[in-house]
């Protein structure tokens, strides 16, 4: 049993529908979340940049005793998994691409045709391909990088007709032209703009790795009988950015949990 909270960051709140799916399963773990709110997106940012910005955060969640650390942005899983679980050797660090990865290779057959959307580090990467195909060679995999949805999420803009003219314009003729019956949303703002795109495109089948990467948490808890018992933690929220729309955007999500938050704002002061 170990009490200490998980620490979880992404690029800015994209992060938070990973948290909204641990509480699911893991009601009894408590989160310490960082969003990088004041630099967002990272999805056209340098590596260097992504790994620079990464390694600053995760060392803050060092810093206060996580016994996990969950990398619930794609972006930065794709940049930089590997850089930093070597610089924390003794912490488990999650990416959450793999995971999304093994059930696609799992429940797709080579009869699917599979859309990977996502920032565009993450699409140039070929991180998802890379992965599924290592464990399911014959898999037929597109993808579409959609750069301008997660400033549009960002700012709050969901329910709208922006969005929705925002995604047919990245998804109408590539979906027609690879007849795409699986979209994986590989950038974890997109469960939050799930909804548009069920209504969009009915019919497809949506992977969420936001979804997908609880099961490796629970599982490398599990193994390492770090699962949580009657922790007494807040949940505590930072930003480098503390803005209205991050906050309303918690509460919008965690509003009907009983899930204790605390907000605070923290400026990293990343040499750039």
């Amino acid at each position: 049993m170990d009490n200490r909270p998980i620490g979880f960051f992404d690029s800015g709140l994209g992060g938070l529908t990973c948290i909204s799916q641990l509480m699911k399963t893991l009601p009894d773990e408590r989160i310490i979340y960082f969003g990088d709110t004041a630099r967002t997106p990272y999805g056209s940012k340098a590596p260097s940049t992504i790994t620079a910005f990464s390694t600053q955060i995760a060392d803050f969640l060092i810093q206060r005793d996580v016994k996990m650390i969950v990398i619930a942005c794609n972006t930065v899983s794709a940049t930089c998994l590997d850089e930093l679980s070597a610089r924390y050797p003794d912490t488990p660090v999650i990416g959450i691409i793999k995971p999304a990865a093994e059930t696609i290779a799992e429940i797709c057959t080579k009869d699917n045709q599979i859309a990977i959307i996502g920032t565009k580090v993450t699409i140039k990467s070929q991180a998802y391909e890379k992965l599924i195909h290592a464990l399911s060679p014959s898999l037929s995999i597109h993808s579409v990088s959609c750069p301008t949805l997660v400033p549009l999420i960002e700012e709050g803009i969901i329910e709208n007709q922006i969005m929705d003219l925002s995604i047919r314009h990245y998804l109408d003729q590539f979906i027609s032209y690879h007849n795409i019956d699986t979209l994986v949303l590989g950038c974890t703002h997109y469960p939050l703009i799930r909804t548009n795109i069920e209504k969009l495109y009915p019919g497809i089948s949506i992977i969420n790795p936001s979804k997908e990467i609880v099961k490796s948490i629970k599982k490398e808890l599990t193994d390492r009988n770090l699962l949580a018992c009657g922790s007494t933690f807040d949940n505590t929220f930072y930003a480098s950015d503390l803005s209205e729309n991050f906050i309303n955007m918690i509460n919008r999500i965690f509003a009907l949990s009983e899930f204790r938050i605390a907000f605070k704002s923290f400026d990293l002061d990343v040499q750039k």
